[in-house]
């Protein structure tokens, strides 16, 4: 474990009000926080859809050259700079050939989409994020693939040919007409042999009972951690085995004995996209996304909306991480608010009424590895509208500047989508919502307890929109507060807590935070760490 030194740069608002109007005055106040570098699988990521994020060669789509560009702005390697956003890992949506923009119909598990570059490309990638300390781990689509796969394409012209022999007919969930299940869908391969593709036509499903299609598994894993990939995330993984857990799990558990056999620290992630109880089930195999606290109708949403209370909400995590380690031990929590398949979070989190920095403060400062959704940061937004199309969901990253990257086909957002600004309006914005998030993972980072520690639960009970937790790591003890509502707070924590407060690691928000005995007083929509 290294410990080093990094000058946090916090800025904190004060607020001077007259009969008429409110005016702002900001300083920056600077305060030194000691930083524990600890070597493991606890990271703030930072999820791409690389088509949409950097564009190098002017064509409108991103690349890895664009990627590569713009790794600065995530994490520059130096921790003392204070010029990066400060991510630690790197998840990128699909980046395998497919005939679709959003390449979750894999065409070639072995290669690079030609529009986002080559092998060569992705391998300098993977060089410059070690160098900054970024972790990446890329989607893997398992499920199914595109029906433009050679393995289909010769399962297809087999089944045409009557020749029953084939490896390739067994590689898919193939049935006869008599064997369809009610509560599946499928499409005709030929004849009387129907394919099973829940998802679309154009996305046949793969027969993990196959022990060739195993290898098949093996052989494309080992060959992206040879690479030099930290993990993956898994797509549609409740769908393996559609409405049969118990051999979803099964599978899952084998896949992650057999990458645990090539990459032994690996970092592996599902998409459960499910109630809780059903989540918690498949931490028996890997870490999953944690589905409940997001979304508009999500418990961070609904804590940063003044619906339920803090102190609901710390009860919460404390109850459902209890939940998930009584599965698996190891396991590591995954909260977010928004991804690639929802309304972006700022559609719903007002950023001027500071819903959206409430919510990021209530996410990020706890267990696990907050996952960011590319302009999350910058509030951008993105919702499926009227055309129901995902498109939307994925628009091109607002970088300010001459940035050549452009929406993904079949978008159809218009331009409210960048009300909020850009990265370069908020970058020198001290007030701005990136450099919030900027704030809250640099916290994050300099105190360790927050993401690793055993929680001790206090009980605000005569408050709803003040609330927190101490978070023990190491025999190091933290506190973590949060007061979301529009008024400034002065509480003795003795009446909570008998644990001696004695400093102020460092705070976010729109105002202020102090310590003054186990007197805290915390300004109006401001999070806290106290010591």
């Amino acid at each position: 474990m290294k410990k080093v030194y990094i000058l946090i740069l916090l800025f904190i608002s004060f607020f001077t009000l007259s009969t008429c109007s409110a005016s702002r005055e900001y300083t920056i106040s600077e305060e030194l926080l000691m930083s524990e570098n600890v070597d493991d699988n606890y990271r703030a990521y930072y999820e791409i859809f690389l088509g949409a994020f950097s564009d190098s060669d002017k064509d409108g789509i991103g690349d890895f050259e664009g990627l590569i560009n713009r790794l600065d702005y995530l994490n520059d390697g130096d921790d003392d700079s204070g010029k990066s956003l400060g991510i630690e890992g790197i998840w990128l949506m699909p980046i395998m050939p497919s005939p679709s923009y959003h390449k979750y119909d894999v065409m070639n598990y072995m290669d690079i989409d030609s529009k986002y570059g080559t092998l060569e490309d992705f391998s300098n990638f993977i060089q410059a994020a070690d160098s900054r300390g970024i972790k990446v781990i890329i989607d893997l689509v398992l499920n199914h693939t595109s029906d433009q796969h050679p393995w289909f394409k010769a399962a297809r012209k087999a089944a045409i040919d009557g020749d029953f022999e084939n490896k390739y007919l067994n590689y898919y969930t193939i049935v006869d007409v008599n064997e369809k299940e009610s509560n599946k869908v499928y499409y005709q391969l030929h004849d009387n042999l129907y394919y099973e593709g829940n998802f679309s036509s154009s996305m046949p499903e793969l027969n993990m009972d196959n022990p060739d299609v195993k290898s098949e598994v093996i052989d494309i894993v080992t060959f992206w951690y040879d690479l030099g990939v930290h993990g993956f995330r898994l797509d549609a993984a409740k769908y393996v085995y559609l409405h049969n857990e118990d051999k979803n799990i099964e599978f899952w558990n084998w896949f992650m004995s057999e990458c645990r056999k090539i990459k032994s620290d690996t970092y592996v992630v599902g998409e459960v996209w499910s109630g809780d109880t059903e989540i918690i089930d498949y931490y028996e195999s890997f870490n999953n996304f944690d589905f409940g606290m997001s979304q508009s109708l999500g418990v961070v949403t609904s804590v940063a909306k003044n619906i339920d209370d803090v102190n609901w909400y710390v009860a919460y995590l404390n109850r459902y991480r209890n939940l998930v380690t009584n599965t698996n031990a190891a396991a590591i929590l995954t909260p977010f608010i928004s991804n690639h398949d929802m309304n972006r979070a700022a559609g719903y989190l007002n950023v001027d009424e500071r819903t959206m920095h409430n919510a990021a403060s209530l996410y990020i400062l706890t267990y696990g590895n907050p996952f960011i959704y590319y302009g999350e940061e910058i509030g951008m937004k993105g919702s499926r509208g009227t055309e129901n199309t995902d498109a939307n969901r994925r628009l091109a990253m607002l970088w300010g500047d001459r940035d050549t990257v452009e929406d993904p086909f079949g978008s159809t957002y218009n331009s409210d989508y960048q009300i909020n600004g850009t990265v370069k309006s908020q970058v020198k914005d001290e007030t701005s919502l990136y450099n919030h998030y900027k704030k809250l993972l640099m916290l994050r980072k300099a105190n360790p307890e927050i993401a690793r520690g055993t929680y001790t639960i206090l009980d605000f009970t005569n408050y709803t929109t003040f609330g927190g937790f101490l978070s023990t790591y190491q025999n190091s003890t933290v506190g973590v507060f949060h007061n979301i509502g529009d008024s400034d707070l002065t509480i003795d924590m003795s009446n909570y807590t008998t644990f001696t407060l004695s400093t102020v690691q460092g705070f976010v928000g729109e105002g202020l935070a102090s310590l003054e005995g186990q007197i805290l007083t915390i300004s109006a929509n401001t999070s806290v760490i106290v010591k």
